[in-house]
């Protein structure tokens, strides 16, 4: 499993963001090796998670290039102040089972 986790410090939206936004949410959802979204903000609201799970990083790779990603991508500047990317291979994942995540749990704890 492979998480791709987008933050972003948010800037100005517009029809062209939300037009965008709303393909490559489509496009990550219809591919058979998506597996879900987490997303939160700062408690300043000044930046902004969104991690998308994927069962494979192949299909992470033909996500992230697909045309409205690629268009998204050159345009970015206009609707975010900045944005940093990480590209992770989950391990494992574990809690105490009170929160069901997108992520199997091991239920494992760290020693």
């Amino acid at each position: 499993m492979y998480s791709a986790a987008f933050i972003f410090e948010p800037g100005q939206y517009d029809d062209e963001f939300h037009r965008l936004n709303a393909i490559i949410d489509d496009v990550a959802k219809s591919m058979p090796g998506f597996l879900g979204v987490d997303s939160w903000q700062s408690t300043s609201g000044s930046l902004r998670n969104v991690t998308y799970f994927w069962s494979d990083l192949e299909t992470l790779k033909s996500f992230s290039m697909h045309p409205a990603h690629q268009e998204a991508k050159r345009q970015y500047a206009r609707w975010y102040q900045g944005y940093h990317i990480v590209v992770s291979q989950v391990l494992r994942s574990y809690g105490d089972g009170a929160i069901t995540h997108i992520t199997p749990d091991d239920r494992r704890r760290e020693d």
